[in-house]
Order: C-alpha cells, then sequence, then structure tokens
C-alpha cells in the first residue's frame, strides 16, 4: 500500500513573473511544434490493477488515530497507486480516494473547494454538515458533497470514524485548477449576496438558430453564455438501511441473469450522464456465491471496496484474490476484466467515472469481447434479459 500521509490544502511556492520571464527566455529557441503521436488502443500503457488490503487499511487507520493531528486538523491520507506521480496523484488517474478518520469528539476544519465527492463510512458513524444542514450517518453509508458546497464531518459517537472519499480533486490537480478555500464562511453565499446581475430587455435573442442547406445551427449569446439556466446540485445520503432491502432482492434474479445486481445511488441533476455526482457513478451491488460476470472493458476506471464475501477478479489475463475490507483499482480504463463472487454473497461499493466519460462522448464500452464496443450515450446500449428470469 502507497500512502501519503499529509493531504496538505496549504499552496504551494509558484515562482514570481520575473522568474518565469527568465525561464521563458531561456527556452525561446526551442520549437513549440513536434510530431503528434497516436498510440493504437492495444498499445496503451494501462495501469495494473492494484489492491489494498484489509489489514494495511486497518494499520493505517490506527496510525492516523494515534498520532497528532496535521497543522490544518485533519487525519487522513491519500492512497496512491505505484503508477501514480507528479500533480493529480491518486489511485487511478484523474481519482483521488483519501482515508479519513476522527477520535470522538473530534470534527474536521470546515473548508469547501470545486471538486466533488463521494464518500463512504466504512467503520463507525458520525454527523457530516453541508451548507449548514446536519445529517447523521452510520457505517456503509454514501453521501455527495458537491463542488463549493462547504462542510464538515464530526464525531459525536464513542467509537473511531472511518471514511474513503472518492474526488475528481486530481483531475482538477492534473489541469491546475483544483481551488480549496480553507476559511469559508459557515453559511453558505446566495445569488443576491453573491451580486447576480438584474435581467434587461434587449431585442437580441439568447439562443436562436439559422439553417442553410438544410442544416440547423444554433447560436448562443454571451449572456446566455456566462448565465446558463441553473440546475442546482444538492447534497443527497444514501442510508444502507434503505439500500440493502432492495439490493437483496436481485437474489431473485437467479444465475441465468445476464447483467449486473446492483443499483446506481442516482443523483437527478446529473441527468443523462446517470451519475452520484457530475464526474462518479457510485453503485452498491450484491454478488451471489458462485457467481462470475463475463469478460468486459471500458474506458472508465473502476474502484470496489468489497465489505462482505470474498472472490477474485481476472483483470488483463492476472488473477487479483479479494476479501471484506480490501479496496481495488478493479477495473483500469479500457482493460479486459471480470469478477467471480466465491462462497458467501459479496457486498461491494463500486465508483466510477463514466458520468465523466459520458459528457465527454468517450465511454466505450466493450460488453461482449467478440463484437465492437459501444460508444454509451451517443449509440444505443445493450439489454439484459432481466424480464425473462424474473
Amino acid at each position: 500500500m502507497i500512502v501519503t500521509a499529509a493531504v496538505t490544502t496549504a499552496p504551494e511556492k509558484r515562482p514570481d513573473t520575473h522568474e518565469l520571464s527568465a525561464n521563458a527566455s531561456s527556452t525561446a529557441l526551442a520549437s513549440p511544434f513536434e510530431p503528434v503521436v497516436e498510440t493504437p488502443s492495444d498499445q496503451l500503457d494501462l495501469w495494473p490493477s492494484y489492491i489494498i488490503p484489509k489489514e494495511a487499511i486497518d494499520a493505517e487507520i490506527e496510525r492516523l488515530v494515534s498520532g497528532p493531528r496535521s497543522a490544518e486538523g485533519w487525519r487522513r491520507s491519500l492512497i496512491r497507486h505505484p503508477r501514480s506521480d507528479g500533480a493529480g496523484r491518486g489511485l487511478a488517474p484523474g481519482i483521488r480516494v483519501t482515508l479519513e478518520v476522527l477520535l470522538p469528539g473530534e470534527s474536521t476544519p470546515l473548508v469547501r473547494h470545486n471538486s466533488t465527492q463521494v464518500v463512504f463510512c466504512i467503520q463507525g458513524g458520525g454527523r457530516v454538515i453541508i451548507d449548514a444542514r446536519s445529517r447523521r450517518f452510520g457505517q456503509y453509508d454514501v453521501w455527495v458533497t458537491p463542488s463549493m458546497a462547504t462542510y464538515r464531518h464530526t464525531n459525536d459517537s464513542d467509537t473511531v470514524q472511518a471514511r474513503l472519499v472518492y474526488s475528481n480533486a486530481a483531475l482538477l490537480e492534473k489541469l491546475n485548477v483544483h481551488y480549496v478555500d480553507t476559511y469559508p464562511a459557515e453559511k453558505p453565499v446566495s445569488d443576491n449576496e453573491a451580486g447576480t446581475l438584474e435581467a434587461v430587455s434587449t431585442p437580441f435573442e439568447q439562443l436562436f438558430q439559422v439553417a442553410e442547406d438544410d442544416m440547423e445551427l444554433w447560436l448562443m449569446s454571451y449572456e446566455r453564455l456566462v448565465n446558463p439556466p441553473v440546475q442546482e446540485s444538492v447534497s443527497l445520503m444514501w442510508p444502507w438501511r434503505l439500500v440493502k432491502p432492495e439490493l437483496d432482492k436481485l437474489h431473485a434474479l437467479g444465475p441465468s441473469y445476464k447483467g449486473r445486481r446492483l443499483y446506481l445511488l442516482y443523483n437527478p441533476s446529473t441527468g443523462r450522464t446517470n451519475g452520484t455526482t457530475y464526474n462518479f457513478f457510485a453503485t452498491m451491488t450484491i454478488r451471489p456465491a458462485g457467481i462470475a460476470d463475463r469478460p468486459h472493458r471500458h474506458t472508465a476506471a473502476a474502484i470496489n471496496y468489497f465489505f462482505r464475501g470474498s472472490g477474485h477478479s481476472v483483470v488483463g489475463g492476472k488473477v487479483y484474490q479479494w476479501k471484506a475490507g480490501d479496496l481495488m483499482l478493479s477495473a483500469p480504463g479500457w482493460e479486459v476484466h471480470n469478477h467471480v463472487s466465491h462462497d458467501d454473497d459479496v457486498y461491494e461499493l463500486t465508483v466510477q467515472d463514466s458520468p465523466l466519460h459520458l459528457a465527454m462522448d468517450s465511454l466505450l464500452w466493450q460488453e461482449d469481447m467478440k463484437r465492437d464496443p459501444i460508444l454509451i450515450g451517443s449509440h444505443h446500449g445493450w439489454n439484459t434479459n432481466r424480464d425473462v428470469v424474473s
């Protein structure tokens, strides 16, 4: 397990304008042009699958609770894949996973950022306060922290609290645009307080069509560009006590079912991208004992946390054994993989960056390795036999 013990939010020292100018001058003679090289899909340098075993997670929880909090007031560690280096380190390219803990009576600092989070409680419980709204959570509950929402976590129980936090901070860090505010106001800022301008009547349309040669083309004004229709991103929570009974009903599908026994923790604000956040979907899966998925692949990366049962996965031709309490990069983007449950039913949380790919029109999915991949969203997907077996 590779762990970066401190996830700091303090800004790094940056070179001043004079230093940048000097560096630019020293490379002024270098050409900005170079050959274009496209790597064929069968030659991609894919990251290997990677398991962080339960024992390593438990040991890191113990290390975090036995030591002092960071200067910023956190007990947390970044979980890093061995191949991840440089800006935007994470467990998969563009996906950051952190392990965060609190002792009884402790709270995290108040913070906000333009990254979104899927948060999963793996131990204990407590409260989360998001934009001044407080909610209680327990083991295996999942919730969302929207972008720029002010939040903190509190442990008002008598046991250690541990959370896995999945974030697109790694992607934003690679783009060098991860905004972190470590001194936010407790109360969210309203549109009026933020200085929203009043609408002014003009003779110009904000969105209209022009046509030529039977082609319909759209034009949009600057005013609509910078003030699109608002789609509020709310913080949702899925208590395990409500999800589990629905998940258990999928047992009735039987061994002949050709699909995944799961439910997406769906956030309606994500619309057609089928997300839990705009970047990730989170699914809860039940794998009855002795069930094997068919080998498949997709451009989205998947990270599984198994919290009951055991099994193995075949990823890129290599077998990986896993058990309850293990965290796994189970499907590096575009790697062929499948999962098999052993003697007991398996429960797992899967976080995947499918909504991001769907929004970018890059979500390729090859469910049948004998057929061409499908571009999900722009083309029809596939049907299962659920109506027949149920």
